[in-house]
């Protein structure tokens, strides 16, 4: 086995944290993650990191120690952690490194995410119909979906059903109550059709992983999470993504699809090897919609997927095994490295009541965000 492995991981639970800044958020991850490999802030070689909205992830040296490490701050969207994690990668596989860390975090204010329309290249129209509300574009993305493919509110509602439920079971997860199958399908609506428990929420919190050659890996005894493939991809002509002005009438292929097929290619494996995986659940629709993007089905065959469990914990293809954003919140920064870091979990046989049965060998994580870019990791055990 060569390449690179996560060799500790970290987190700062989800959700809200009075009195704890986003920062700090973020050194309790890194400490955690150092503690679990038995390693210390200056034996890390470099560092990249991210937050969207609390402040330059490189200032943690403050706290951390100045040992004089480069450190990369790493901003992309939803995708800073895919983004944070690809940059350790590569220096490690490099042969420069032997050791790293990446990271993510972050603590945005209470309520919808208000992104301005001149910051992502837009007029000021776009937001004045309100499509700069992701809430709007989401609900009109999946409407869309649903009619082109045969897909029922119903699915929505499993989607997210099978989120409290596991979130339940994770301890850094925000919502851990069980909603049942009637109150989500009656709660109020928000944007048609994806009601207040199809959402996910934007949160506080922090993930650190600590990567390591195989060399190193092997000194240390962690070999169970090898990084086999790693891939990010911005969106490519016809996609259809978040702040898109319009829909092309020659539809191309998406940011995620894109991501997920070099990413299969790089590890040598298809969708049908995959034990585990984590998908962006931004709301029910996503998942719906990234459930094919990502290669697992055809468009519209996850009506019966979700129908006959499949994705469930039990199930041929368990999906966002911690209850996904849904459950867990979406802090920007930290919420592509939390798909990881309960990847290790899995692989390592660790997961608890939610563990995968049969001991899983391979782990499949997607992020996705604005203007649609997408961060695909498979791990190997």
């Amino acid at each position: 086995m060569s390449g690179v492995y996560i060799v500790g991981i970290g987190i700062h639970p989800f959700g809200r944290s009075e009195g704890s800044s986003g920062l700090k958020q973020g050194e309790v991850a890194v400490r955690a993650a150092l503690a679990d490999c038995k390693l210390q802030w200056s034996d890390m070689q470099f560092a990249f990191g991210g937050s969207d909205a609390s402040g330059n992830a490189d200032t943690l040296v403050t706290q951390l120690g100045l040992t004089g490490l480069p450190f990369i701050n790493v901003k992309n969207g939803c995708a800073t952690g895919g983004s944070a994690l690809f940059g350790s990668y590569s220096s490690i596989l490099s042969g420069q490194f032997d050791l790293g860390i990446a990271m993510g975090f972050d603590k945005h204010p209470r309520g919808a995410f208000d992104p301005r329309p001149a910051d992502w290249g837009l007029p000021e129209w776009y937001g004045e119909i309100g499509l700069m509300l992701t809430t709007q574009f989401f609900a009109t993305k999946i409407r869309r979906y649903m009619h082109l493919h045969g897909i029922t509110s119903e699915s929505l509602v499993r989607v997210a059903h099978k989120a409290f439920r596991n979130g339940a079971h994770a301890g850094h997860a925000w919502r851990r109550t069980p909603v049942d199958l009637e109150t989500i399908r009656n709660a109020p609506m928000v944007s048609d059709p994806l009601n207040k428990f199809m959402f996910c929420s934007p949160a506080e919190g922090g993930v650190a992983l600590v990567l390591a050659s195989e060399r190193k890996a092997s000194e240390l005894g962690r070999t169970q999470a090898r990084i086999a493939a790693v891939t990010t991809r911005t969106r490519p002509p016809g996609s259809f993504e978040v702040f898109a002005p319009c829909l092309d009438i020659v539809r191309g292929p998406s940011a995620t699809s894109i991501a997920s097929r070099a990413a299969y290619d790089m590890a040598g494996i298809g969708p049908e090897d995959i034990d585990v995986a984590q998908v962006q659940d931004t709301e029910s629709g996503a998942e719906i919609m990234h459930m094919a993007e990502n290669g697992f089905c055809a468009d519209g065959e996850q009506e019966a997927w979700l129908a006959e469990g499949r994705t469930e914990i039990n199930g041929p293809l368990p999906i966002n095994t911690d209850g996904g954003c849904l459950a867990c919140g979406e802090p920007i920064g930290a919420s592509g490295l939390r798909q990881v870091y309960e990847n290790v979990v899995q692989l390592r046989g660790a997961g608890g009541a939610r563990q995968v049965p049969n001991t899983p060998k391979t782990a499949y994580s997607h992020v996705y965000g604005a203007p649609g870019v997408s961060a695909v990791v498979i791990l190997e055990r």
